[in-house]
């Protein structure tokens, strides 16, 4: 019975020992790194990515590439303070907002030039490389549409370039008037200006006589009032419509539809000097503003998907808000209920409620489809569908019931009911 008892103190004193070194080993040893935890999540899906001008990109559409909100605003300010436009591969990979592994796997699809320091400055049109180049010196007032496009420049640039040149008179006059044309950059400039055939300065005389140089006009004008031309009327006194748009949206919106005086006309960055002086003698100006700006309009006859700018502007709503509601509409082709004008961004919601309980709104011209049929210019430009257009058109060449397309696409319930509204 003794021996018993000694065996079992003698078993408890050992597992105490145990318990004790155990104890003592724990409390004692050195900090260990604990093993890398890594959570497993889903993966994101994966981008279609497409080439792109990183220029012509909204908030959204960065958005879209895979930035965050806060990542996109500093792309945008980036831009900013680089003049307003990337200009190189090599200067967009600068902004810190894009990481050296985002920046890899998009730049394939960037359609900019790798670096701005090439001698030859490329432009970028409809995936086709352009470079700008010239071999020996030249007069610029000789040169034809089609000699500035073999230079390099796009059809819309050498017609600029002409009517600037028009606007002077028929010639540039001199390096320093050449420089001022708008179309040409100042990285163009500096690559031409050796090769120019024109004087370094402007003549002293060139502005305060008239200009030796200027070409006769062959248009016949007539008396007219700059407050009531539409767009056809200042084509017809030889403005081009791009031009007379400009106009009649600086009256419009600067002016709030109304010129008080030739100053307002003569102030019209689209309208030279010489292009004034030589409309002045025919503008009747009607001064009695107050018969122009009470042409009342009746908006429970007009209909919201033709209601125009200036109509918006008399109902009461600001620039800002008329511009994002005619801006919105353009994008969707038109509306096709109340509630979108109301969801549109940047507007007077008070006020554009009381707009859309009183004027009607026809649908019967906005253009829908089915997901099949869809153009693919319009699914890819569509607010509702150009997120989703690649899978789409992948989808359909499979599949021809829209139905089925939807459930393969998974969208979010809300954004399936909008597309739905410009389905067939």
């Amino acid at each position: 019975m003794m021996r018993k008892n000694y065996y079992q103190k003698l078993a408890f004193m050992g597992m105490l020992l145990i318990v004790l070194l155990a104890f003592q080993k724990y409390t004692s040893r050195e900090k260990e790194d604990f093993p890398e935890v890594k959570f497993i999540t889903e993966s994101s899906a994966a981008l279609s990515l497409t080439d792109f001008d990183p220029n012509d990109l909204d908030a959204k559409q960065w958005m879209h590439l895979g930035f965050s909100e806060k990542q996109v605003s500093t792309i945008l300010n980036y831009k900013k303070i680089v003049g307003g436009e990337f200009t190189s591969k090599e200067q967009l990979k600068k902004c810190y907002a894009i990481s050296e592994e985002k920046f890899t796997e998009l730049e394939s699809f960037i359609q900019l030039p790798e670096n701005g320091k090439d001698h030859h400055f490329e432009t970028f049109k409809n995936n086709e490389k352009k470079e700008i180049s010239v071999s020996k010196k030249f007069n610029p007032d000789g040169l034809s549409a089609s000699e500035w496009m073999k230079m390099g420049f796009s059809e819309k640039q050498a017609e600029a370039i002409l009517k600037y040149r028009n606007y002077l008179g028929g010639s540039f006059v001199s390096k320093e008037k050449f420089k001022e044309c708008f179309i040409i950059s100042s990285e163009n400039y500096s690559m031409l200006e050796p090769y120019l055939l024109l004087p370094v300065k402007t003549p002293d005389h060139f502005r305060k006589s008239a200009n030796p140089y200027a070409i006769k006009s062959t248009i016949q004008y007539h008396s007219f009032d700059p407050n009531t031309l539409d767009l056809d009327g200042w084509k017809g006194l030889g403005f081009s419509e791009k031009q007379a748009n400009t106009i009649i949206n600086y009256r419009d919106r600067n002016l709030r539809g109304v010129f008080k005086s030739l100053e307002d006309i003569k102030k019209c960055f689209v309208i030279s000097p010489e292009k004034f002086q030589e409309l002045s003698p025919y503008i009747k100006l009607n001064t009695n503003t107050s018969l122009i700006q009470k042409q009342e309009t009746d908006f429970s006859k007009v209909d919201l998907n033709s209601i125009t700018f200036k109509q918006l502007l008399e109902f009461g709503l600001d620039e800002k808000s008329a511009g994002s509601m005619i801006g919105f509409r353009k994008k969707l082709r038109g509306f096709v209920n109340k509630q979108q004008i109301l969801d549109t961004y940047n507007i007077d919601k008070n006020l554009v409620q009381k707009l859309i309980s009183i004027a009607p709104l026809d649908i019967s011209n906005v253009p829908k489809y089915t997901l099949t049929e869809a153009p693919e210019e319009w699914l890819k430009d569509h607010p509702y569908f150009k997120y989703s257009a690649d899978k789409i058109i992948f989808y359909r060449a499979t599949y021809t019931d829209d139905k089925k397309i939807l459930k393969l696409l998974k969208l979010k319930p809300e954004y399936e009911e909008r597309m739905k509204l410009y389905l067939k």
